[in-house]
């Protein structure tokens, strides 16, 4: 089996990420792919966020008609910050004949170096890198300088259409009184609406 595994905060989940998604998966033949709500993302501590209980029931709205997503819940039960190389060595424990493909966006390969253990990630799994529009090709080479070893064998490169959808802008918008639509699922968009996610505070007079 081959199982796609996308982290991130997904606050909200977007058009943005499902397309990377699909086409993760249609490029790169994968059976599944996970999506992984993190839990504290190590990146962003001093960052308020919505909870995760949150953030995963607007992710199964927006996938519920999808066979091959899943949500994997994993990381918000995790204490502490969340890392992925735990995630990855958890789920190469519970069957590890299964093949894992980490999916990032190109801009994220730079900083991979600092994340934790990133010689284990690739060790762990295959990287496919998405390339958003015409942009070149990301240069994987200083990210083999500061782990002392080429890892390309491990690494994948999809390129999907261009898409500037951002889940920052989504809650300033929301914040801002903006329209949201077509920007996410009408189900996301409702249930933003519903619990009266990303509005500014009251505040006293």
């Amino acid at each position: 089996m081959k199982l796609g595994i996308f982290g991130g905060t997904f606050d909200p989940v977007h058009f943005g990420h499902l397309l990377l998604a699909e086409q993760c998966r249609e490029q790169c033949g994968l059976d599944e792919v996970r999506f992984v709500p993190a839990g504290t993302p190590p990146h962003k501590l001093v960052q308020a966020i919505a909870p995760g209980k949150q953030r995963a029931e607007m992710l199964d709205l927006a996938m519920s008609w999808h066979a091959a997503f899943r949500i994997d819940r994993r990381e918000l039960a995790r204490r502490g910050p969340s890392y992925t190389v735990e995630t990855l060595r958890d789920l190469h424990a519970e069957d590890a004949a299964r093949e894992l493909f980490f999916l990032l966006g190109a801009d994220s390969l730079a900083d991979l170096s600092t994340w934790r253990e990133p010689r284990a990630i690739f060790e762990l799994a295959t990287l496919v890198v998405v390339n958003r529009g015409d942009r070149p090709p990301p240069d994987a080479a200083p990210v083999w300088q500061t782990l002392g070893a080429d890892f390309s064998h491990r690494l994948q490169v999809v390129s999907i259409p261009a898409c500037d959808l951002a889940s920052s802008d989504i809650r300033r918008r929301v914040g801002a009184g903006l329209s949201i639509r077509f920007m996410v699922p009408r189900a996301v968009e409702c249930y933003i609406e519903t619990h009266r996610l990303y509005l500014p505070e009251a505040v006293e007079v």
